[in-house]
Parts: structure tokens; C-alpha cells; sequence
């Protein structure tokens, strides 16, 4: 059973899992990749508010180095300089 997070009630907890127990396989899919695109774009919102002067270029630059850490950014892009996210 996954942990309740700190911000969720156990009964609030149960009956989401009942709805997504119910839910059709795309339709959870659905919801991840909704979940997925949300996280996605708080965090371009947190290093716009942090680089205001970032073009768009240079905020999903930033995201990339959050997610796919410096190795791989390097490893993809060698010939641009990291950002700071």
C-alpha cells in the first residue's frame, strides 16, 4: 500500500484510490501524463521566476539539467553551456 501523503487525509487517500481502481487503464494514463505536464510547468514557472531574463530556450535548457542532470544535458547538447536552473 503506497504511503498517504502528508497533505492528504486516509480517507481522502482511500476513496482516490477507489476512483482510480475504477478508472479504465487510458483514463489513468490520462491523468499521468496531465499530472506529468503540470509538474512540467510549475517548474518552468519556478526558474522563470528565478531567471526572468531566460528566453524560452534557456528555461527548458535549465528544466532539462533539473531532470536529466548535467551528464546527460552535456551528453546531448555538447556544444552549449550549462544554465543555471
Amino acid at each position: 500500500n503506497p504511503a498517504i501523503p502528508h497533505d492528504t487525509t486516509p480517507d481522502a487517500h482511500r476513496i482516490q484510490g477507489e476512483i482510480y481502481a475504477k478508472m479504465g487503464g487510458a483514463a489513468r494514463l490520462t491523468v499521468a501524463f496531465e499530472l506529468s505536464e503540470t509538474v512540467r510547468q510549475l517548474a518552468f514557472a519556478g526558474i522563470r521566476h528565478r531567471h526572468p531574463h531566460y528566453t524560452d530556450d534557456q528555461v527548458f535548457h535549465a528544466w532539462a539539467r533539473l531532470t536529466l542532470g548535467d551528464a546527460l544535458v552535456r551528453a546531448t547538447w555538447p556544444d552549449r553551456e550549462l544554465v543555471d536552473p
